[in-house]
């Protein structure tokens, strides 16, 4: 198996050194940096598999950082910070992160989110297995799950690894209404505390990329005090 590339980013040398050595010793590639000047100089020349962002930066924040990210592609995210208020885990869950870790923070914990998001962004893709499964069509729209693809008359919708994920769930259980812990429960291996509601943020994410109206979805319904419904006509 290949071994993955995790590339830290943080100011504090003392935790830039632990995440190198625990990280390592748990068989990943590492590579740590201070600044997002010097993440932007070795993204230029090399890949990652993950990012480990601090939020509080010199120069450009791990904020304006994980929404360029964001848009240049669906590198998994984790967002480190010291300060551990619930609008700082909104607010980069709603810019891009896929997870979120309050500091300081348990490495075993990290350990856990890491493999976890690995796991999620590495579903095998067309070719591997033999039974390949029929693109699901809603409104006017094509999902290909063995290609992991988006499409929308023809034209290719860009998802991030979650967004993806999320977006099959709720396809392939459409009409149904999905409890937010059924939801998290069938992104396999998240990791996530009591009344956690970072499930609606990443719905939202979901909701600004297929829907007409995000504000009145016709796919990715809010039955309230319930969860959501998927409902594949849209105008049903």
């Amino acid at each position: 198996m290949d071994t993955k590339h995790i590339l830290a980013v943080d100011d504090d040398a003392g935790l830039r050194e632990l995440l190198q050595q625990y990280l390592t010793a748990q068989g990943y590639d590492v590579t740590t940096v201070a600044d997002g000047a010097t993440m932007n100089a070795h993204l230029a020349n090399h890949t990652a598999d993950l990012i480990i962002l601090d939020l509080m930066l010199p120069g450009e924040d791990g904020l304006a950082l994980a929404r360029r990210l964001r848009a240049e592609g669906d590198i998994p995210i984790i967002m480190l910070s010291a300060r551990g208020e619930d609008v700082d885990r909104i607010v980069g869950l709603e810019v891009g992160a896929d997870d979120y870790l309050a500091k300081p923070f348990n490495p075993r914990e990290l350990l856990a989110r890491i493999r976890a998001l690995l796991r999620r962004s590495n579903i095998p893709h067309a070719g591997v297995d033999s039974a390949q499964r029929e693109p699901s069509r809603f409104g006017n729209f094509l999902l290909n799950v063995d290609m992991r693809e988006l499409h929308r008359d023809g034209v290719n919708v860009p998802l991030t690894a979650g967004e993806f994920n999320l977006l099959q769930i709720f396809v392939e259980h459409p009409n149904r209404v999905l409890s937010r812990d059924g939801i998290m429960d069938m992104l396999k291996g998240y990791e996530r505390a009591p009344f956690d509601r970072s499930i609606d943020v990443r719905i939202t994410r979901l909701r600004r990329k297929i829907e007409d109206d995000p504000n009145t979805p016709k796919f990715i319904r809010t039955v309230w005090g319930e969860g959501y419904m998927f409902v594949a006509g849209g105008n049903d």
